[in-house]
């Protein structure tokens, strides 16, 4: 199927493992498209997959991912000389904040194309770097980012399928479909006619300092990531020892969570701009393109907009074509759009700042929804 073809760039490996689970093959006359999915798109996607290919678009450039590494090494260690050599008073303090947080963020779109095996030919060199930079260089497991992730690219903003969702209901009611059910159901969990203002103080600024720091360590511990533990506790003894020695225990600590709060706002809204504003339903098995066209959209491109977004803001493409090397997605980004012409999907594509007011629109109208279902007699 196109997703196993897209989410494993060594189909030879991969197949040695599946050998035992075959249970046969598809007799001559049966189909091998399900009725829900659109055969004539299946077929164009796997010729422009196969276009992809023969291009040499799933290459990488390792040049463009050494230098990426080696300003984020730079950052890291720029941070912590800021307030070596210019003391820690608040001017110093704010600025390396602002340093390491950069710092943070870069490293966070780097470990997502060691993830997606972008970066190199050779899983196992991209699993040993992610390592590195997910558990060593940000805190966090490899496994668990891997895991999670995974789920949300097979099914993207697919009810009960894609974790990038789970905070409905119980924090934001997402999507038109889901708030008019919760809102004909009477179940209020939050204020959700007011999740576009709550919105600003709780999800961009709070998911890292909390959720994400219980999670990670959660599911590292009780799957026994015990590589993962002991690369993410490396971290740790590394940020207490080099800003321990500089600031005293109070400062470290406010140092440590403002640093996780910016750099938790700044992933939320790069994040959350290609999806919370898109199609969000139940699972429809429909095929491959369509699944990941519904739910994500593209921001324009540009210099500022590629490094601060990690070029996620081609999100379009990363979800059709997982493992292609970031660098490469302007190029196939004017076949993809032919190609959504050719069977009228919609491709979007809109400014940056237009795409973060879209995520504060669509809760606002999710929550209006589900208020005027709520109240309805």
């Amino acid at each position: 199927q196109d997703a196993f073809v897209a989410f494993h760039p060594d189909k030879v490996l991969v197949n040695k493992y599946l050998k035992p689970l075959q249970i046969g093959e598809l007799a001559p006359d049966q189909p091998s498209i399900e009725p829900t999915k659109n055969e004539m798109l299946v077929k164009d996607f796997r010729e422009l997959r196969a276009t992809v290919e023969r291009m040499g678009l799933l290459e990488p450039n390792q040049l463009f991912f050494f230098l990426l590494l080696a300003h984020i090494l730079l950052l890291d260690t720029a941070a912590w000389l800021i307030l070596l050599y210019f003391g820690t008073s608040l001017v110093p303090f704010v600025l390396s904040l602002l340093v390491l947080t950069i710092s943070q963020v870069q490293a966070s779109w780097l470990q997502h194309d060691l993830g997606h095996l972008s970066v190199f030919r050779k899983a196992k060199w991209n699993h040993l770097l992610h390592k590195f930079v997910m558990c060593h260089l940000i805190g966090a497991s490899a496994n668990w980012w891997t895991l999670l992730h995974s789920q949300h690219h097979a099914k993207p903003n697919c009810f009960h399928k894609d974790p990038d969702i789970d905070m409905h209901p119980f924090l934001f009611t997402l999507g038109k479909k889901f708030s008019v059910e919760l809102g004909i159901k009477k179940k209020k969990y939050m204020p959700y006619n007011h999740q576009h203002k709550y919105f600003f103080v709780t999800l961009p600024p709070l998911l890292f300092p909390t959720y994400f720091h219980y999670h990670t360590f959660y599911i590292a511990w009780t799957k026994k990531y015990w590589v993962d533990l002991a690369w993410m506790l490396s971290f740790y003894i590394r940020f207490c020892y080099t800003y321990g020695s500089l600031l005293e225990i109070k400062s470290l600590v406010a140092y440590y969570f403002i640093f996780r709060m910016l750099e938790s706002s700044w992933f939320v809204w790069v994040s959350q701009m290609n999806h919370i504003p898109m199609d969000i339903d139940y699972d429809k098995n429909l095929d491959w393109m369509s699944t990941q066209l519904q739910a994500t959209c593209n921001v324009k491109q540009s210099l500022f907009n590629d490094w601060f977004t990690g070029h996620l803001n081609f999100q379009i493409e990363h979800h059709l074509f997982p493992t292609m090397p970031r660098h490469n997605y302007w190029k196939v980004a004017p076949l993809v759009k032919s190609l959504c012409a050719k069977h009228g999907i919609e491709y979007q594509c809109k400014p940056l700042l237009t795409a973060f007011a879209d995520i504060v629109h669509s809760l606002k109208d999710s929550g209006e929804l589900w208020l005027d279902a709520y109240l309805h007699k």
